[in-house]
């Protein structure tokens, strides 16, 4: 054989080598993304005319369902609904499935599941029998979410725009994840499709956003609360003293050591600016007080004496790394912090990140995530919404729960037991007596985190009992709510807080 036909040989090789290789990536590793995908024309024509499954609460209650279409000449028939007294209670976590813009929430996520479709019961082969019949394969999808938790998270903000998310401890499964405002999910489903993309333009142009899924797609400032987190790191490193606290050997924080300067504002580094304590206020002391009372002063200094270890620390608490792999949808957004580099540059935004402000942006789940690792000893669970999926009989499918699934550990076991009591201190002495339940040890931290031009975000995070923890809670009031500038994490988060944990421990 000549060499110009072994070359045209081996192009045409190398070209079918490529060719198989682009099919298996499409075929198996882009597959479900491609399946999935609401501009797939064919799988919008397999599924919209496909009855669904049901999606239920923890307690129950029948979330989204599917009916024959009330109109004659529906081309489609079945409708999705979402029954009026908890359409808008659950319209993030749920989703919707939409004849102009394809599915999201649940919806999207457990697509499979609903319609029947789910690939790994395939191998399972009386289902594959049942596949290619007219037997029922459609699954009910049960969320981890209940709707007692979301109506307390909904009634304690009181049309406030915020957001309030809790976790189970043990499990990581979400119990509440309720943003406001909301908004129906009726609107769009209905298969009128100029009245449906109208409603999504009102929702896209509100300023008030109702379809955004503020518990994990929205990121704030966390203010105070993010002392939990400097905490946590602070209690495990070597600190190095830097300006403006006078200079000398690295060393290791307590609670009782070293005493901070009492002060009214620190100074520093790099710039002419301060730091100052909430209200102008003279505060320090050691770690017990300075938490306790939420001492800025305390917690920029600490954040200067970390230095860099602070940016490399909060990645451990899921802060400046990849948002965990969760069922909501659409995804968690990533939360941001100070990365260790700029410390040499921009010494300053370590000493405000250690008080949450400067560049720490987080979303509420974020929070939920922070103070359900310290209930746990210090052990991140992957948050989920999924508890299990049940067939028309409605016994549970096997390997179909989403299971507990560890992310990672923030802090050691010994640390997350002084964290519990630094917490505990605050809603027993401190800022967060609002957070006091009767006959239960809560374990918190308040917030009041200043937004540039705008009145301050009120925040708590917490978990309860404290000695034997079941839910973990971030609650978080946009601008301070009805109380505006008069608004503190204290005064307007905590009492919210404490009506939800109070009636989730009561069995509500």
């Amino acid at each position: 054989m000549n060499r110009p036909i072994r070359r045209v040989g081996l192009t045409v090789l190398v070209l079918f080598v490529a060719l198989v290789a682009q099919l298996t990536y499409l075929q198996v590793v882009r597959a479900n993304d491609l399946r999935n995908h609401p501009g797939n024309v064919r799988v919008f024509l397999r599924d919209i005319n496909r009855a669904r499954g049901a999606i239920l609460s923890s307690d129950g209650v029948v979330l989204a369902e599917s009916v024959p279409s009330a109109d004659p000449d529906d081309e489609i028939r079945q409708q999705r609904v979402y029954p009026d007294e908890t359409a808008e209670l659950f319209a993030h976590i749920v989703g919707y499935q939409s004849v102009n813009r394809g599915n999201s929430g649940v919806e999207a996520t457990y697509n499979d599941q609903l319609v029947g479709r789910d690939v790994d019961r395939l191998f399972d082969l009386d289902d594959l029998a049942d596949f290619f019949t007219d037997e029922d394969t459609r699954g009910n999808v049960v969320l981890t979410v209940s709707r007692a938790a979301q109506q307390l998270a909904a009634d304690g903000l009181r049309g406030r725009r915020g957001s309030v998310v809790v976790l189970d401890v043990r499990t990581g499964g979400i119990v509440a994840a309720y943003s406001n405002p909301t908004y129906d999910p009726n609107l769009v489903a209905t298969h009128d499709v100029e009245q449906a993309e109208e409603v999504f333009g009102l929702l896209a142009a509100s300023p008030d956003n109702p379809a955004l899924a503020r518990a994990w797609r929205e990121r704030y400032a966390p203010g105070s609360t993010f002392k939990v987190v400097t905490s946590g790191i602070a209690l495990e490193a070597e600190l190095t003293p830097r300006p403006p606290s006078p200079p000398g050997p690295p060393y290791r924080l307590t609670p009782t050591s070293p005493v901070y300067p009492r002060i009214r504002s620190l100074d520093l580094p790099q710039t002419d600016r301060t730091l100052s304590n909430f209200g102008g206020s003279v505060c320090g002391g050691d770690l017990i007080e300075s938490f306790r009372r939420s001492c800025n002063t305390t917690f920029g200094q600490i954040g200067l004496d970390l230095g860099p270890l602070l940016g490399e620390g909060i990645e451990r608490f899921g802060i400046s790394t990849d948002p965990p792999r969760t069922d909501l949808h659409p995804a968690v957004v990533r939360s941001i912090g100070p990365e260790p580099e700029e410390f040499r540059e921009n010494q300053p935004l370590f000493a405000q990140a250690a008080i949450g402000q400067g560049t720490v942006a987080v979303t509420p789940l974020a929070m939920a995530m922070v103070a359900q690792a310290v209930a746990n000893g210090g052990v991140m669970l992957v948050p989920h919404v999924l508890d299990h999926v049940e067939n028309g009989d409605g016994e549970v499918v096997p390997n179909s729960s989403f299971g507990i699934r560890e992310m990672g550990r923030a802090m050691d076991p010994a640390t997350a037991a002084t964290v519990t009591q630094l917490m505990v201190e605050v809603v027993n002495n401190g800022t967060g007596t609002a957070a006091q339940i009767p006959g239960v040890q809560v374990a918190g931290k308040t917030g009041t985190a200043q937004v540039q031009g705008e009145d301050a975000h009120a925040w708590f995070v917490g978990f309860a009992p404290a000695e034997a923890p079941v839910y973990a809670i971030a609650v978080l009031v946009e601008n301070g709510g009805d109380l505006g500038s008069e608004a503190t994490g204290g005064r307007v988060a905590a009492p919210i807080a404490r009506d939800v944990l109070a009636g989730l421990l009561a069995g509500g």
